[in-house]
């Protein structure tokens, strides 16, 4: 195996360590859209808009990827969000 072919399996192993986790959000029949957004803006750290375009997304296709990211950083996100009434989970 030549230098370069090392470099590149190094690389593909690296990025598939880096792989991020994914907030999912559900759709619900209970919460109103001011009410995820809000959750999504304090929970998330979303702007407004993009807390309304999430909140859309989840009411016509069911779910959306709210947050990327390393476990540790989500879980306490995704905990928000549980707490507040929202259906959510990491994965």
């Amino acid at each position: 195996m030549s230098g370069k072919e090392k470099i590149q399996e190094d690389v593909l192993y690296a990025e598939k360590e880096a792989k991020e986790n994914e907030i999912i959000l559900y759709n619900d029949d209970v919460n109103t859209f001011d009410h995820v957004i809000n959750t999504l803006i304090y929970a998330c750290e979303h702007t407004p808009e993009q807390a309304e375009q999430c909140s859309i997304i989840v009411h016509y296709k069911g779910q959306c990827t709210v947050k990327s990211g390393s476990f540790e950083e989500l879980k306490p996100r995704c905990t928000m969000l549980l707490e507040a009434g929202l259906s959510a989970e990491i994965l």
